[in-house]
């Protein structure tokens, strides 16, 4: 069976827009990425006439959490809006049939233990109510971030694992964060598999800076730093749904994912 490939579009008619990129897959925001406002369906006809439409046409949907949202933090001013707006977003997610919602690691403050931030994780996943996946997301940068290392990331799948509805938790790998993370994209996708046991999504993007650089700042697929037979390699292993983060639009995302499909061994 062929991996399903996509890429992030516009949420006014997600299904038109993966069509025109030769996409199986849209990921979407439900609302403002850098607001605190309740999730929305701009499509027309709402939440079950988007459902339906993705359904007829064979496109996943995958929802992306507002970049705002940090359930690790210490500062209950970002702390409980971000778990009130995730339990919003996810709730939603579901009704438009979303395979999963992905949501960014999060940070704690300089001053703080990271076991904080990770207690916060397990604290908010037991008080999700989550009728699709959460799928934690891997980060670029940030000394004090829950899922930038290899490490951190063990110590936030243990929080999570010990949450009741921790089960119901995934992973998304992000290329282009691994790298500048610093971690092994020879090696990333058996890395993170002994840690979670899973690899649920890949975001897959090239990187416009060197290894270990922190700085998150994707290139499409064959014009950054990242050598393209990691990239394909990583997708080859994970085995998952891809979802390419690329600069550009219709034309340029058609070209990823034509890159990509033109790699990846046929079976």
């Amino acid at each position: 069976m062929s991996i399903p490939i996509g890429a992030h579009v516009d949420q006014a008619d997600p299904v038109a827009d993966a069509r025109a990129r030769g996409a199986d897959v849209a990921q979407i925001f439900l609302g403002d990425p850098q607001g605190w406002k309740g999730p929305t369906v701009a499509y027309e006809g709402g939440a079950e006439a988007l459902r339906a439409a993705a359904d007829e046409a064979g496109i996943g949907i995958v929802v992306h959490a507002p970049y705002v949202l940090n359930v690790a933090t210490t500062n209950n001013r970002i702390r409980i809006p971000s778990r009130k707006l995730l339990q919003k977003h996810v709730t939603l997610a579901a009704e438009v049939g979303a395979i999963g919602v992905v949501v960014h690691g999060g940070h704690v403050l300089a001053a703080d233990d990271p076991e904080v931030g990770f207690d916060n994780w397990r604290k908010c996943i037991e008080q999700l109510d989550a009728p699709v996946p959460v799928l934690v997301e891997n980060t670029a940068g940030g000394d004090h971030a829950m899922a930038r290392h290899l490490e951190r990331i063990g110590r936030l799948w243990e929080a999570i694992t010990d949450a009741d509805g921790g089960d119901r938790v995934g992973f998304c790998l992000d290329t282009c964060h691994a790298w500048a993370g610093g971690m092994d994209l020879a090696t990333v996708v058996d890395d993170v598999r002994a840690i979670t046991g899973r690899i649920d999504l890949v975001h897959l993007n090239d990187s416009r800076d060197t290894a270990g650089s922190g700085a998150d700042r994707h290139a499409n697929l064959g014009q950054g730093h990242v050598d393209p037979d990691l990239l394909v390699g990583v997708v080859t292993a994970a085995g998952a749904p891809v979802v390419v983060e690329t600069p550009g639009g219709i034309d340029e995302h058609g070209a990823d994912i034509a890159w990509l499909r033109e790699r990846l061994p046929t079976t």
